[in-house]
């Protein structure tokens, strides 16, 4: 997928594909560019090949066979440690406090569209405003 660089990248992991398109859509639509990975092995490729592209991992935790969303948090976390990570399950919200990255946030499925785009926007502004604050040059250092 190409994307315009002029709006921000998140990664998609859903093994749902039914549901693909309706997130897609409803990130697409907020302004988002939005690559997908189907599970959570091509999810680990995207992120060690442009982690830094990403302004925030959207995962599903079960994922098939092989890595899952916990796994991919974690990775995306340990790849850049301000990531925003917002897991989706239908069936793991109470695995969350134990496997999620702190400073996330769950979905519970089902879930509407602006619940996504609003747990997406307060997560990329309270990245935004925690980078501002350690980047601004007036602030004294401690």
């Amino acid at each position: 997928m190409s994307t315009d660089s002029n709006f921000p990248v998140l990664l998609l992991v859903e093994d749902e594909y039914l549901l693909v398109p309706i997130l897609e859509d409803a990130l697409s639509a907020e302004g988002f560019n939005v690559v997908t990975a189907h599970d959570g092995t091509t999810a680990l490729q995207e992120l060690e090949a442009r982690a830094t592209e990403f302004k925030a991992v959207i995962t599903d935790i079960r994922l098939g066979t092989g890595p899952s969303g916990w796994d991919v948090g974690r990775r995306a976390r340990e790849l850049v440690p301000s990531m925003p990570v917002i897991y989706m399950s239908g069936d793991s919200a109470h695995d969350w406090s134990a496997n999620g990255v702190p400073e996330s946030v769950m979905l519970q499925k089902p879930f509407v569209g602006a619940q996504l785009i609003t747990a997406v926007a307060t997560l990329l502004n309270s990245t935004s405003a925690t980078e501002s604050v350690a980047n601004d040059p007036t602030k004294p250092s401690s």
